[in-house]
């Protein structure tokens, strides 16, 4: 049973809490919370516990893009150029010189918005690529929006698939298109109309009590905490990061997942076409090889990562695509992602079902909550329906 998983892996001292939810489409097959929201205190992991979800954001932009493409606003084969002038004149970074210098060119082309929703548009994470880390703690570039204009490419649009921090620019887009902010964007056509009302870039003061405090896995396999005691208040965020800034729980991410489950809607709620939710996962990227092997520069921030060894991945637009069936879990085609403290979820439109895992652990790739994801996923599905 699903939370027969989750307890032995919190009893056995290997994961400090969980959170894990599944559903179909019309009901929730499953919840459970286990362990301690904190590894040096006792107060319990509630269901409403509140989680960094980082690149669990991503889904998320990718949806208020694909509701701007619906409204006519923006179209997928244009350049991101057309929408954001700043970036229509890209640079690739191709290495560095003798003396250091960075050895720069400019881009075949500017990256279109399916090349960004799809991870194919020359952009990538300096925490899994060398060159670009180089670039960015040698030339200093600033954070936030500004950072965008300045960050080269490390390969020519539609030449390779890299994660890359395309939608965050995708999130600046939406604020530039929409103009809103991506808070209250998200808000108003997305979390509103789901009633998603525990998913926001700011903590609200009254619901800080609820976050979980951030784990790290040390070499031994232990784990501590991250940082001293937690402030009083929630810090206040300045910049809406489309790649990584919400806050979420289990049962709010999976009102998210139920509706693309559900082609798009969910009780009478109707957030997307189903026609874009099938785009959304359909392959976008032919036969690259989608996270199959992400090699880390930074081993504080991630492992190398592998999430199916042995099983070729594809990527739609804004989720990460199985290629073939997991054996009792996910179908072919399965849609999902991940966040940088090991929160994960999935979306199997074919078998109708869906869940969400959330842990707070660094560093991300984690093998042994990767264990329980896979663990618990086949403790769903073996779930009667």
């Amino acid at each position: 049973m699903p939370d027969d998983v989750l307890r032995s892996y919190v009893e056995s001292g290997r994961i400090p809490g969980v959170v894990a939810i599944a559903a179909s489409s019309g009901e929730v097959l499953h919840r459970g919370s286990f362990g301690k929201k904190s590894a040096d205190a006792e107060e319990a992991m509630a269901l409403d516990a509140i989680f960094r979800i980082y690149s669990m954001t991503k889904p998320v932009t990718s949806v208020a893009v694909m509701q701007l493409v619906e409204q006519g606003t923006v179209e997928l084969d244009a350049s991101v150029g057309e929408y954001l002038p700043e970036l229509a004149r890209p640079r690739v970074l191709e290495g560095f010189g003798e003396d250091g210098t960075p050895q720069l060119r400019d881009a075949s082309r500017p990256p279109t918005i399916r090349e960004l929703l799809s991870n194919t548009s020359g952009y990538a994470y300096g925490i899994w690529n060398a060159d670009i880390r180089r670039y960015e703690v040698e030339t200093g570039l600033p954070d936030g929006r500004d950072r965008f204009p300045l960050l080269p490419l490390a390969s020519d649009p539609g030449t390779r698939w890299e994660y890359s921090p395309s939608t965050a620019i995708l999130g600046v887009l939406v604020e530039t298109v929409s103009g809103l902010t991506l808070e209250e964007y998200f808000k108003r056509n997305i979390f509103q109309p789901l009633g998603m009302s525990d998913s926001f870039f700011q903590i609200p003061a009254d619901k800080w009590g609820r976050a979980v405090r951030r784990h790290k896995r040390l070499r031994d396999g232990s784990i501590e905490v991250l940082g001293g005691a937690p402030p009083a208040t929630p810090p206040q965020v300045t910049y809406f990061a489309g790649d990584g800034g919400l806050s979420s729980t289990a049962p709010d991410y999976l009102r998210f997942v139920r509706a693309l489950l559900n082609g798009g809607e969910l009780d009478g709620a109707r957030i997307l076409k189903t026609e874009s939710v099938d785009q959304m996962g359909a392959n976008q990227i032919g036969e690259f090889e989608a996270a199959g092997n992400m090699v880390t520069v930074q081993p504080g921030l991630s492992n190398d990562v592998n999430l199916y060894p042995g099983v070729e991945d594809r990527f739609g637009l804004g989720f990460l695509l199985n290629a073939e069936s997991v054996v009792d879990g996910r179908a072919e085609g399965t849609m999902m992602w991940a966040g940088l403290m090991n929160t994960y979820f999935w979306i199997d439109r074919e078998q109708d079902v869906g869940g969400v895992l959330l842990t707070q652990t660094l560093p991300f790739g984690d093998a042994t909550v990767l264990e329980l994801l896979g663990e618990y996923e086949k403790a769903v599905y073996a779930l009667p329906r």
